[in-house]
């Protein structure tokens, strides 16, 4: 089976790209769009490649890179009626929400601002250009590979 590859958005305040290579790995808890969990439940495989977004940053953008280390399993957040993600319609037995885990990759130089992506060519048809508000969303081969030559400064 081939490889997909992916963006998350994470608002730099809350858990940055610098975060993740602090930790090394971490789970992807708290999506909470029906969309986006369906994704992580069904779709997202170990080894796929992710473009780790900031968002409501200056500037806001891809940051740099991170790998699927665990596929979807239930997000225990949501059982958790301390955390900010509780959802009191989540049963453990009958899951609502799922995670992965994301393992750093690489941190870039620059972030790959969004008005950069925007103007680049080969990027116009981004799930990011047309669905911005989606946390979780695919990304083709070929945009990957722009954004991370883009990243790398290549």
């Amino acid at each position: 089976m081939s490889r997909a590859n992916w963006l998350v958005k994470s608002e730099e305040e809350v858990y940055s790209i610098r975060h993740l290579e602090r930790d090394g790995i971490t789970s992807w808890e708290g999506v909470r769009n029906f969309e986006a969990r369906n994704l992580m439940r069904d779709e997202m495989k170990v080894g796929d490649e992710v473009l780790f977004y900031h968002s409501n940053a200056k500037p806001a953008g891809v940051a740099g890179l991170a790998r699927i280390s665990r596929e979807g399993y239930p997000d225990s957040f949501a059982f958790d009626a301390e955390s900010p993600y509780f959802d009191p319609k989540s049963d453990p037995t009958q899951p609502r929400w799922f995670m992965v885990d994301l393992q750093f990759v690489e941190a870039f130089p620059e972030v790959v601002s969004l008005e950069r992506i925007k103007s680049h060519p080969g990027l116009t048809g981004m799930v990011l250009l047309r669905r911005s508000r989606l946390s979780v969303q695919p990304v083709s081969e070929r945009e990957f590979t722009i954004i991370r030559e883009l990243g790398r400064g290549s």
